[in-house]
């Protein structure tokens, strides 16, 4: 019995360390009715970030992507010009709920990808992703981005 115990002791004193290692600066998880998955991330925070984005690069591996943050919800648009690779682009409010996917974004495109308003943050990951996945409108995204907000889903 003394042995039991002391697993559960143990259990429950790394259950902080494993809540707190789920939420990273450098790490996006994101849920639906289709599962769960992660993404590691680069950020963009500043408006010189956001404005170079993902331009230049001929690839990004699979399981990787960018986040741009806002410091308040904005009416987020984009554009490819010089971005080499197609892009998914998930728009996201400040409760961390899925409000928009533009899939495939075309490399080198100048037509505005409209992601609506209240916009807090936007994934990007490689284009076709977030059909692979089943990503969809009212996902969560779960970010420390979201730690001084009502997030649905917080760290």
């Amino acid at each position: 019995m003394r042995g039991w115990r002391l697993g559960v002791a143990a259990v429950a004193l790394m259950l902080p360390q494993a809540l707190s290692a789920a939420c990273q600066p450098d790490k996006v998880r994101l849920r639906g009715d289709w599962g769960e998955t992660a993404f590691a991330v680069e950020i963009a925070d500043d408006a010189r970030e956001r404005s170079r984005g993902l331009m230049f690069r001929d690839s990004m591996p699979r399981g990787a992507g960018m986040l741009f943050i806002y410091e308040q919800p904005v009416a987020a648009s984009f554009w490819m010009k010089n971005t080499l690779i197609p892009l998914d682009m998930i728009f996201v409010d400040p409760t961390g709920v899925v409000t928009h996917i533009h899939h495939n974004a075309i490399p080198g495109d100048l037509t505005q990808i409209d992601g609506g308003s209240g916009v807090l943050v936007v994934l990007e990951i490689n284009g076709g992703l977030a059909r692979r996945y089943g990503l969809s409108v009212g996902d969560q995204l779960q970010h420390p981005a979201f730690s001084d907000g009502p997030a649905i889903w917080p760290c």
